[in-house]
């Protein structure tokens, strides 16, 4: 019997060969919204994907949510204008 680990790892490396005009579409996307990088457009969409259809694993739920209300942190961390 193999053995079990206690966790899971933090991260795993995916290799992926995209369409070019579905990487242009998220480079694109990404430069017009500095908040996002490569890594968390993916993590999102792949999150919102397996949601979507079905997958109701509180890891995969939390991921998707997350995504959906993740704020960019220069604005929630800057000062109100009136005070």
């Amino acid at each position: 019997m193999s053995q079990v680990p206690d966790h899971a790892p933090a991260f795993v490396s995916v290799v992926n060969e995209f369409p070019e005009d579905l990487h242009e579409a998220m480079t694109g996307f990404i430069a017009d919204h500095p908040q996002w990088d490569q890594y968390r457009l993916m993590q999102s969409a792949l999150a919102g994907f397996l949601f979507q259809h079905g997958c109701q694993e509180r890891a995969v739920v939390r991921h998707y949510l997350n995504g959906l209300f993740r704020r960019d942190p220069a604005v929630t961390d800057a000062q109100p204008s009136w005070g």
